[in-house]
């Protein structure tokens, strides 16, 4: 068998078991996982809304200097997700076809839990701001401790 044989069968085997995922055991975890990612991806963004920070997504793709520190910062906000993901796709694994692929794993635990994070914490951080900018301001001063 050549490489490419190889390649493609491996492709194909993944292809085809995340596609079968959603509809076998422990199903549930593709809307635990990325609801417990979005709630942190809003607490996070009201959180640099109110410290002024720049979008998480923006910041990550267009400035170098930040990108490592912002990333770390959300793979340590998302590592229990992320984790709980690797263990119930770990168990969804063995119960389906008794072998435990780490690749598979790692791609269904990052696109649910990680992907959405992403994605959510920068509109959730814009979305506090212009709220914020919104209300009166005699409004904010009496909220504020």
């Amino acid at each position: 068998m050549s490489l490419t044989t190889d390649t493609a069968d491996v492709l194909s085997r993944i292809w085809a078991d995340l596609i079968a995922r959603p509809a076998g055991p422990l199903s549930f975890r593709f809307i635990l996982q990325p609801v417990m990612a979005t709630l942190l991806a809003v607490r996070d963004g009201i959180k640099d809304a109110r410290t002024g920070r720049s979008p998480y997504f923006w910041t990550v793709i267009h400035n170098p200097a930040e990108r490592r520190a912002r990333l770390h910062e959300g793979l340590v906000a998302t590592s229990r997700i992320l984790a709980l993901g690797l263990l119930m796709d770990a168990i969804y694994q063995f119960k389906v076809s008794e072998r435990f692929h780490i690749g598979e794993a790692l791609i269904v635990a990052l696109a649910l839990a990680f992907i959405p994070y992403v994605l959510i914490r920068g509109p959730a951080a814009r979305l506090t701001s212009w709220l914020n900018n919104r209300r009166p301001r005699d409004f904010q001063a009496r909220r504020k401790p």
